[in-house]
């Protein structure tokens, strides 16, 4: 008997494909800032822009099973209403604290709920891994970066002296005798990494019925890239000392490391080839044990389920709509407070030490905010500069707290960072953690501390920023922020440095916060 020819009942159902087109498709269209701004990251960076295959990818898989589908009716699952509600709800917090990742993750844990909520768990079970294949559609990985760098710095120093090659490091940047070397951000390897795990999940499930083998692929997907991008850092290193620079230190320094990666690739799905189960290389028939299942069922065994009436489908659909839909309309009620204010003014800021000539033309490289203040001063022979940067009615490109923030520009710039730290400093009779940055160039090094101020409270970690954020905006207390820098010269030891940026802090940092004080009062 063939797929056509089954009863009507046996076939998959239009309902079936047209709940399943609107579970996926609302959840888009509702949270359409939300998904083009994942579009946006798949379109500028190279280490997501396979995500584009994701949606692709899970339809597919999902059309694989049409035949264990034929004859499951949807059936809505209305206790799935309350999961897709606290998924909105935290696309809502993720909105609030502007944290685009976990924005990203609610809108695909609210389309694969609404598929569950409107067809009902015997259909969702079906295609559970499609769906939740969905989830690699996500751009996250970028946390993985500094550890990563860290570890390929490691890697390849290690490597490079275990060759006998002598090596000078000063943080991720190292000299040897032929000539000087940077593990930065395209360095990491966070791209392959991404990728093969991508892959590997994607293959353990096509390949392997076993899940300790699924485990166990999927596991290897994650280490190898590792371990190998350590290699492709070295053998590239080498390939420069050893040409005297000519070699793999342009273009060709990235078009070795693809090449290097679609090897280890290779090499790793020809090996897991070895371990495919011995009913998936003889191949199954879907259309075969679909339609024996159908005979059988023809046969005597018993009927299967009846599936939900329209009107029952129509109501599950619009419940669906106002789950979707609850944190985005309370999004909007929080960002027309958040706009409200007085204009920012940072100008009354008062110093108890002199106003000074700029030594340094530094500035963070942060989105841009609402005011800025850079001031240098002096006092009994040190020198320090001020920068504070305000935020407020915070979105996309104008956010306190981001990954892109950073003290340095990714590229083209003449300083280079050496030195990365959290402290806990003793300042005006208070502890105040911050983080510590070095950063190097050819007229000399300088010493920043930077740290937060949000909701009158000043912060160091980001993650605790970002709930600060949320939890000032919950209490309708806006969104106000501020990023702080006080940075000096580091003439001989960074001791002495610290010494100047304490006495400064002892001297001026009650009046730095009451201006903030002052201006983020609603």
């Amino acid at each position: 008997m063939r797929p056509a020819d089954l009863p009507l009942a046996q076939r998959l159902s239009p309902a079936t494909i047209v709940l399943l087109a609107l579970a996926l498709v609302l959840p888009m269209l509702v949270y359409r800032d939300t998904l083009m701004s994942m579009v946006e990251i798949w379109d500028r960076s190279e280490t997501f822009t396979h995500q584009y295959l994701i949606l692709p990818i899970s339809l597919w898989l999902i059309w694989r099973q049409r035949d264990e589908l034929r004859g499951l009716a949807p059936q809505p699952f209305l206790p799935g209403l309350v999961v897709l509600a606290l998924c909105s709800l935290g696309w809502l917090l993720g909105e609030l604290a502007d944290v685009q990742v976990v924005k990203h993750f609610a809108l695909v844990s609210i389309m694969i709920s609404a598929v569950v909520t409107v067809l009902g768990l015997r259909i969702s079970r079906v295609i559970a891994f499609p769906l939740l294949f969905l989830i690699f559609a996500v751009p996250a990985g970028e946390v993985l970066i500094e550890p990563l760098i860290e570890f390929t710095a490691d890697f390849t120093i290690t490597a490079l002296q275990l060759t006998g090659i002598p090596v000078w490091r000063e943080g991720n940047t190292f000299v040897i005798p032929s000539g000087r070397w940077s593990v930065v951000e395209a360095c990491s390897g966070v791209r392959y990494l991404i990728a093969s795990l991508t892959l590997g999940v994607l293959y353990a499930h096509l390949s392997y019925r076993s899940r300790w083998r699924q485990a166990g692929f999927v596991l290897l997907s994650g280490v190898v890239p590792v371990i190998a991008n350590g290699l492709r850092a070295y053998m590239i290193v080498m390939i420069g000392h050893l040409s005297s620079m000519q070699l793999a230190v342009g273009v060709d320094h990235l078009i070795y490391g693809w090449l290097f990666f679609g090897l280890v690739m290779f090499l790793m799905f020809w090996i897991g080839g070895f371990w495919i189960d011995a009913k998936k290389k003889r191949g199954d028939d879907p259309e075969a044990a679909a339609t024996a299942a159908v005979m059988a069922g023809t046969a005597g065994a018993a009927p299967r389920l009846a599936g939900a009436t329209p009107i029952r489908l129509a109501l599950a659909a619009l419940l669906t709509l106002a789950a979707v839909g609850v944190g985005p309309a309370y999004a909007i009620y929080m960002h027309r407070l958040d706009a409200s204010g007085a204009p920012v003014d940072l100008s009354t800021l008062r110093s108890t030490w002199n106003d000074s000539a700029a030594f340094s033309n530094w500035t963070p490289d942060f989105h841009p905010g609402v005011a800025d203040l850079s001031r240098f001063y002096g006092h009994d022979g040190m020198r320090v500069g001020l920068f504070v940067r305000y935020y407020r009615g915070q979105h996309p490109g104008a956010t306190l707290v981001s990954s892109v923030n950073r003290v340095l520009p990714e590229k083209n710039s003449p300083w280079i960072r050496t030195g990365n730290s959290v402290r806990t400093e003793t300042v005006a009779g208070r502890a105040l953690a911050l983080r510590e940055e070095i950063i190097s160039a050819p007229a000399g090094r300088m010493m920043i501390w930077r740290w937060y101020w949000i909701d009158q409270r000043f912060v160091e970690n980001d993650y605790l920023a970002k709930l600060l954020q949320t939890k000032s905006q919950l209490e309708m207390h806006g969104d106000d922020g501020a990023a702080l820098f006080v940075f000096t010269n580091i003439d001989e030891q960074p001791e002495q440095a610290r010494t100047v940026l304490r006495r400064y802090l002892d001297d001026n940092l009650a009046g730095i916060e009451a201006t903030l004080n002052n201006n983020g009062k609603r």
